[in-house]
């Protein structure tokens, strides 16, 4: 099942809620959330305030990414906040395993972000008890960065493990997915993806999501 989970960090803050169910309506079906704190990265988003006003203005899940530091402070507020999925990487965290257990334990889906630098195998502790894995394509902290290819070969490598050891995690990934790039993204294995300038840069967000979803599915159903 392939799903588009829009970034709101391409969006228009001044119609954030209009932009939404625009790409709700084009057929996404998980609202994406960049966190960045000015230190992990370097750029600074949106805090809870943010979060609890989307979440008035749509039902459907919010993927949060946290792209900051000591994420174990700011899991019991966003997850208050009204966030569904929540997400930490693994360059961030000290003590991972306990970190992954207490977004569990607020009842959010728990995934592990790697940045394209960070290998796989420095998961392989954690992959059975996340519920999903997110593969960065760009180095984080800014939009409509260009994708980077080679992490493509991170994504096989997670499916490969993940029918070795008979796990249910789902991949997801982040950067530079477009309409030039999306059947490639989709093909490796990548099951949930995160755009934000192909969404939200240009034009109408309700037919931008459902061109790239369009693709993403035709490009799925194409044996390679």
């Amino acid at each position: 099942m392939i799903e588009l989970a829009p970034s709101i960090l391409s969006a228009d803050f001044a119609r954030l809620g209009e932009q939404v169910r625009a790409a709700a309506e084009g057929g996404a079906s998980v609202i994406h959330v960049d966190i960045m704190d000015g230190h992990f990265v370097p750029n600074l988003t949106i805090g809870p305030p943010v979060v609890e006003s989307l979440r008035k203005v749509t039902d459907l899940p919010l993927d949060c990414h946290m792209m900051i530091e000591n994420p174990d402070e700011f899991i019991p507020v966003f997850a208050a906040a009204g966030v569904n999925w929540m997400s930490v990487h693994q360059e961030a965290c000290r003590h991972l395993n306990r970190t992954l257990h207490l977004i569990k334990n607020h009842d959010c889906r728990a995934g592990v972000v790697i940045n394209p630098a960070t290998p796989v195998d420095t998961l392989s502790e954690v992959l059975d008890i996340v519920d999903y894995v997110l593969v960065m394509s760009v180095n984080p902290g800014f939009g409509a960065q260009k994708f980077i290819p080679s992490v493509l070969r991170k994504v096989r490598e997670l499916t490969e493990i993940r029918s070795q050891r008979g796990l249910q995690f789902r991949i997801e990934i982040d950067g530079g997915v477009a309409l030039d790039t999306v059947a490639d993204v989709v093909r490796s294995g990548v099951e949930i993806l995160v755009a934000g300038n192909a969404v939200f840069g240009h034009g109408d967000p309700k037919k931008n999501a459902e061109s790239l979803l369009k693709a993403a599915l035709e490009s799925a159903m194409v044996k390679v």
